[in-house]
């Protein structure tokens, strides 16, 4: 099986293979990860380090079920700015991610400039994230929603 991250050139097969495995699961220990990527503890360990001082691993966490918590309701929001000059990217950008309900946020080459992930408990919640928070953010000059049904694929997943 090939790995998604292949065609990275400033690290080798080990270091790919190291990426993939904590990628799909990154609570194991390094001695797990070493006999899965095939090398000893040793080599493994300082490959790690490197890979994490590098940022090419920024950092571990858990992936928790958002339906157990409540936080089901996933719609993606288009915002169109007013202002596009990069002071007023900037300042958008800054203030999208203080806004806990937005997953992610990508700026998009489109007729709207950012597509927003946005997860809350219900419609409800979502339109009080969108009245409140998302229409008060800089240079907000319109958006538009779109539900999603069902999520078939997802970073967790």
């Amino acid at each position: 099986m090939t790995s998604k991250f292949a065609n990275y050139g400033h690290i080798d097969q080990f270091d790919i293979r190291i990426i993939d495995q904590l990628s799909r699961e990154g609570r194991m220990t390094v001695t797990e990860l070493a006999a899965r990527v095939g090398l000893s503890k040793t080599p493994c360990q300082v490959r790690l380090k490197r890979l994490i001082d590098e940022k090419y691993i920024t950092g571990f966490r858990a992936i928790v079920d958002p339906v157990k918590l409540g936080m089901d309701h996933i719609a993606f929001t288009e915002v169109k700015l007013s202002d596009t000059r990069e002071a007023a990217l900037q300042e958008f950008n800054a203030a999208v991610r203080r806004i806990r309900e937005v997953e992610e946020c990508h700026m998009m080459a489109s007729s709207f400039d950012y597509l927003l992930k946005v997860r809350t408990a219900d419609i409800r919640k979502y339109r009080a994230v969108l009245g409140e928070k998302i229409s008060s953010l800089p240079h907000v000059a319109s958006t538009s929603t779109f539900v999603a049904m069902e999520a078939v694929k997802e970073m967790a997943g």
